[in-house]
């Protein structure tokens, strides 16, 4: 039974990152539709980045990318049909002007996407309840 159960994790861990894999751009393909990304970007630079931003925003892929129109299961990474990829254009540069005019473009101090986002899809204006310290008795009591 372990056996069984310990198999059907594998295949079904295999399937995910076989899955995964396919939606990315492959690493002989170039990048199209490039506007605030370098041009000469290199796959292992784009596919970081683009991770970050899974991370940073707690999305996946098709958070930004639409689908293709012939095949619904897969992306159209050059495609502008999906509104949030204009949004996060526009993130980027709001973030590199933060970065050269305050920090100088310092690698110890950035503004980045986690700066603001910590993980959800749209910023946080205050902490969640149950974050906020307890409020301190007043004095004398």
């Amino acid at each position: 039974m372990k056996m069984k159960k310990t198999f059907m994790v594998a295949a079904a861990l295999t399937a995910a990152v076989t899955l995964c894999s396919l939606a990315l751009p492959q690493e002989n393909e170039k990048p199209k539709n490039l506007k605030i990304l370098p041009k000469d970007i290199s796959h292992d630079e784009l596919i970081s980045t683009m991770r970050s931003f899974n991370t940073a925003l707690g999305v996946k892929c098709n958070f930004c990318h639409a689908q293709q129109k012939d095949d619904p299961k897969k992306l159209d990474f050059a495609s502008d049909d999906n509104q949030h990829k204009d949004v996060a254009r526009e993130m980027m540069k709001m973030t590199k002007r933060i970065n050269k005019k305050f920090f100088k473009n310092s690698d110890v101090m950035t503004v980045s996407c986690y700066t603001c986002h910590h993980g959800n899809e749209e910023p946080k204006s205050k902490p969640d309840a149950a974050a906020a310290p307890a409020a301190a008795p007043a004095p004398g009591k």
